[in-house]
């Protein structure tokens, strides 16, 4: 257990020590330059991964662009200047061009001194978010890892290797939303050049905004159970978990609805109390169907057809 602590703790005081620079007042403009050329080129990557460039569809990777920053090159364009010549890296520099165009635009409207403001409070609350539903990850992880033995492997070496997918991934994430929040949020600029004050919608818990989530029941394996994608379509292992958990409570709280209901809607049925056997003087039964024996002869007889 102290092993499987260990990784967990690596990642926090990397976390950690972040935070602690942003909120020392760390200048994160160089940072948020590095953000911005990895999401571009992330998104690229992922768009034009297979088939060559007459196969891969511009149209769906502008869309996904312009969630992230107003783009203003067109296809038509970047296409007239590859000139038959388009490869990946060549886009990644035309919209990485385009990109920090867009982010000097941002800071020229809002000053240099609230767009530093700014960055700092978008990572920060970012992070938080982020390492919340990565701590939530990593404990979905931790339950399950001991079956890792049953394949013959070792669990702690699977932890260590998962749970630093897991963390890459949670990193990719705080960069796309960070650059989102830095190009689309509306904000309001108060204060001068020297101490300029931000506030903005969306950067506290619980104004920010929910991910566009598709919930299917029964999910893929014809399971039943429910599934939470992502707008890119990837199971998000924390919340599906978190919806498992809730759909669970709710179908046992109906249950025990359901039953307390039925017990109400029966009527009461008074039982009545049961009345003792009716005995003669010699402790025979009364209560017998038939005519009683008048002798002893006659007892004898009914005590022998009683026995066969």
């Amino acid at each position: 257990m102290l092993k499987y602590d260990d990784v967990l703790n690596r990642q926090r005081e990397a976390i950690y020590s972040d935070r602690r620079r942003i909120l020392e007042g760390d200048d994160l403009k160089d940072r948020v330059q590095r953000f911005l050329e990895d999401v571009i080129k992330e998104v690229v990557e992922a768009h034009t991964g297979e088939g060559t460039s007459d196969d891969w569809d511009y149209e769906a990777l502008w869309t996904e662009l312009r969630t992230l920053y107003p783009v203003s090159i067109t296809i038509d364009e970047v296409l007239t200047e590859a000139a038959g010549r388009m490869s990946t890296q060549f886009l990644v520099e035309q919209l990485t061009s385009d990109a920090k165009i867009a982010y000097q635009r941002r800071e020229e409207s809002l000053g240099e001194a609230a767009m530093r403001e700014l960055e700092r409070r978008v990572v920060l609350s970012v992070i938080d978010r982020r390492w919340r539903d990565h701590l939530y990850e990593m404990d979905y992880l931790k339950d399950g890892i001991g079956l890792r033995a049953m394949a013959q492997r070792d669990p702690l070496v699977e932890y260590q290797r998962e749970g630093y997918a897991l963390f890459q991934q949670m990193m990719g994430a705080i960069r796309e939303e960070s650059i989102g929040f830095l190009f689309n949020l509306e904000v309001e600029v108060t204060g001068g050049d020297g101490e300029a004050h931000v506030a903005a919608r969306g950067l506290s818990a619980n104004d920010a905004p929910q991910e566009r989530l598709s919930y299917s029941a029964p999910s893929e394996d014809a399971s039943g159970d429910v599934e939470v994608r992502n707008q890119r379509g990837q199971v998000q292992t924390a919340a599906t978990a978190r919806a498992q958990q809730q759909a669970e409570a709710q179908q046992r709280a109906q249950a025990g609805a359901f039953a307390r209901g039925g017990q109400e809607q029966q009527p009461a049925v008074a039982q009545a109390p049961a009345q003792p056997a009716a005995r003669g003087a010699f402790g025979q039964r009364t209560d017998s169907t038939g005519p009683a024996p008048q002798n002893r002869a006659q007892r004898r007889s009914q005590e022998k057809n009683k026995r066969r």
